[in-house]
């Protein structure tokens, strides 16, 4: 919450982002840097059967989808699920949520740059060493949109969304004529052990739903547009990667990961010299979207916490519907600076900023199904997708217990700010 209380949104919002634009905020956060990866990636763990991977975690996805759309229909709100986490479970774990998302998940934020950066240096044959400018340039746009406010940075992420997919459209339709009915056999070269480690990965590409509960108050009319962006996105970009997954194994065989860039090099089948274009362009784009999709939750989030005290209150402006949390986005590029200059002095080695994004994001999640499960009426069809995300969210907990400490190292220093506080009020 946003120091008011959360209600259910009925009227229409003057101002607000629309269903459109939601939409493409929604696939823009789903549809991000696993399709330049993950189709080659998954093909190396799983050969064939990695296919079976992508449609178990598009099931797995729909229940937490739909949970996260349910409750931002209900209850929009720009502090997302620690505003749910804060009503159902209390302000601790409130500030627990919001500093995993704006301090953990951001570490995100130049892996994101770097791997967009990595495919368009790859496409264009430069030197690898242009890699830590590109990714330092790919952030500027998505800044200077968000700073303009969310309606203009919805707008263009439609831009974005359409160019995606039409470019993805068009890299398929390059590889399609090499698909070798002989690629898909045998099926199961590494077991069905093989499958179980290609659905893990896939989780990553299917993660981002939580992204919409932070600009939820942004939509005209949250209740009727949320849930169908939600439905569009999980058909759109489950679509996606169900066929580029086809096309990958088809195409390529037993190739399909070896290389770095498995979309580059389906799309050199096609055609070697348009092949390349379309594949920096994809790169390009999909950077740049992601980014505009997370910085608008970001600033939102932040603007929320300073508002409920868990930040310093002069980073809350922006807070209200149709404001433009600029001081909060200021913040969030801070963090982002700070966690690629860390990039920067590692050698740009991103595993570990992988590792504290998805903790955080896994941490997030858990605590988010929880406090689906305690607001939403029992037995209602939300309160079951909430309860089955959360048996889903706790089996994801368990796996990732190894790479937990950057998200437990937040969760104490939301506990501190706590103590702190009490103390203060003690005194006073």
């Amino acid at each position: 919450m946003t120091g008011r209380s959360l209600a259910i949104d009925t009227p229409a919002r003057h101002g607000g982002i629309g269903l459109v634009q939601g939409t493409a905020l929604y696939v823009a956060s789903v549809l991000g840097t696993g399709l330049l990866v993950l189709p080659g990636l998954t093909a190396s763990v799983a050969g064939p059967a990695s296919i079976l991977a992508v449609v178990a975690v598009l099931g797995l996805s729909v229940p937490l989808a739909g949970t996260f759309a349910v409750l931002a229909a209900l209850y929009p709100d720009p502090g997302g699920v620690a505003s749910y986490v804060r009503k159902a479970l209390g302000g601790t774990a409130a500030r627990m949520t919001g500093y995993w998302f704006l301090f953990g998940v951001c570490a995100g934020a130049p892996v994101v740059a770097a791997l967009g950066a990595e495919y368009v240096v790859a496409a264009l044959g430069v030197d690898r060493a242009f890699v830590p400018l590109l990714a330092a340039l790919v952030f500027l746009p998505p800044f200077a949109l968000n700073a303009l406010g969310v309606r203009v940075a919805g707008g263009a992420q439609f831009v974005l969304t359409a160019l995606l997919l039409a470019v993805v459209v068009f890299v398929v339709g390059l590889g399609a004529p090499s698909v070798e009915a002989s690629n898909f056999q045998p099926f199961l070269p590494y077991g069905w052990a093989g499958v179980g480690t290609a659905v893990s990965l896939f989780v990553w590409a299917f993660a981002g739903w939580e992204v919409g509960t932070h600009i939820s108050g942004e939509f005209r009319r949250p209740a009727r547009d949320i849930p169908w962006a939600t439905g569009i996105a999980v058909v759109v970009t489950g679509a996606c990667y169900l066929v580029l997954q086809v096309v990958t194994v088809g195409a390529l065989g037993a190739s399909a990961g070896e290389g770095q860039v498995p979309l580059l090099d389906l799309a050199r089948l096609g055609s070697p010299r348009l092949g390349p274009i379309a594949v920096g362009i994809i790169a390009a784009i999909v950077a740049l979207g992601v980014l505009n999709a997370y910085l608008a939750a970001f600033a939102k989030l932040g603007a929320s916490l300073a508002d409920n005290g868990d930040l310093p209150r002069w980073f809350s402006r922006g807070v209200e519907h149709g404001g433009i949390p600029r001081r909060a986005l200021a913040l969030t590029a801070t963090v982002a600076a700070v966690y690629f200059s860390l990039m920067l002095v590692n050698g740009m080695v991103l595993t570990p900023f992988i590792l504290v994004h998805t903790s955080s994001m896994v941490s997030i999640y858990a605590l988010g199904m929880v406090a689906a499960v305690r607001l939403l009426p029992r037995r209602s069809p939300g309160w079951w997708m909430a309860v089955v995300a959360a048996v889903l969210c706790a089996g994801m907990l368990a796996l990732a217990w190894a790479s937990l400490a950057p998200a437990l190292a937040l969760a104490a220093a939301a506990v501190v700010v706590t103590v702190a506080r009490r103390g203060r009020r003690a005194r006073a």
